[in-house]
């Protein structure tokens, strides 16, 4: 996929909804997101992303009692060599409370992008068009790709 090939050697934010997409197997986004995290595990490119994406990730499977697929996360998400979960530092915070204060954003958004946005990503792997552009963050909404399976 050109998209995936023109990541080669970045470092590339990740937003939640990517990773449940590859994980629970999404049939809508599962064709898009598996190549990506396959060129990640070939090291093509690194992903870094924010602890509050575990804490997302894991609402559904604790709800659900399904430990093992709260295990294949805590597996993606911590164990990965190209997957960079970090947590939540007073640089992020502060990044983080000024794009809610300039666009409005829920705090986990906020959190994300600044994530993205301090550990200089190139982009931002989201599906979320809402989403304002950072200054040296594209974005890459999934949903623009043309390349989910009902396109």
């Amino acid at each position: 996929m050109e998209w995936i090939e023109s990541l080669s050697g970045q470092l590339i934010g990740l937003d939640t909804a990517p990773l449940i997409y590859f994980v629970e197997e999404h049939p809508r986004y599962l064709a898009t997101v598996r190549p990506f995290f396959q060129a990640i595990e070939n090291n093509e490119f690194r992903v870094v992303t924010s602890t509050i994406t575990l804490t997302e990730v894991l609402i559904h499977p604790l709800r659900q009692r399904d430990a093992e697929l709260a295990r294949q996360y805590r597996e993606i998400l911590l164990n990965s060599p190209g997957i960079f979960c970090v947590p939540l530092s007073a640089e992020v915070a502060e990044k983080a409370a000024q794009l809610r204060s300039e666009h409005n954003l829920r705090t986990p958004d906020a959190i994300h992008l600044a994530t993205a946005y301090i550990h200089s990503a190139a982009h931002f792997l989201t599906n979320d068009s809402t989403l304002p552009n950072v200054p040296e963050v594209q974005l890459i909404v999934l949903d623009n790709l043309g390349t989910s399976s009902d396109k």
